[in-house]
């Protein structure tokens, strides 16, 4: 009989868990490995509900510079509840398959304090489950810092070519709107 009332419980958290992953959008289900440390960044526990940009970076590109502004747009709209994700990428041929050097490049030189993964597949057949539905809900990345603005709801409001600068005004405008957006 004991037994019993331990395991009702423990059921109900299964199914509470089950069902949070239910409810979870097709965008945000999976984990990717933090870029410091050996942890996993969970995507639906960390940014559900949340407006949310995404970007594919890479340490040696021409546009890695974009770094500052997007960690200034991090900083400026993260009170509001915006989150940021950016997951290096060598699929252009310009990120280093060292993880340590990655960090350095996105921690020390330029100051990035949202939240990196380790390097990823963004495009083509290889493509991570976040960037095949960012690709299925928009485009596929067509170079490094190709920037994906998603809603509350983990639906793509807009995506932003590598040209497109963190402080351009069109971006600034979907992230408003993504942070305006219901849960």
């Amino acid at each position: 009989m004991r037994a019993h009332w331990l395991t009702v419980p423990v059921l109900a958290l299964l199914a509470s868990a089950s069902s949070w992953a239910a409810d979870c959008p097709a965008l945000l289900q999976g984990s990717l490995p933090e870029l410091r440390g050996k942890g996993q960044v969970d995507l639906c526990e960390r940014f559900a509900g949340k407006p949310l940009v995404v970007v594919n970076t890479a340490s040696y590109c021409g546009f890695a510079p974009q770094f500052e502004g997007l960690e200034a747009t991090y900083k400026e709209y993260h009170g509001q509840g915006l989150e940021m994700l950016g997951v290096p990428s060598n699929d252009f041929k310009q990120e280093d398959a060292d993880s340590e050097k990655t960090a350095k490049v996105c921690y020390a030189n330029y100051g990035v304090t949202f939240t990196m993964t380790k390097t990823q597949a963004v495009r083509g057949a290889d493509a991570i489950p976040l960037f095949a539905e960012l690709a299925s809900q928009s485009s596929a990345p067509k170079w490094n810092f190709y920037k994906y603005v998603v809603d509350r709801k983990g639906k793509v409001i807009d995506n932003f070519s590598s040209l497109t600068k963190p402080d351009d005004p069109a971006f600034r405008a979907a992230i408003e709107k993504a942070i305006a957006s219901q849960p």
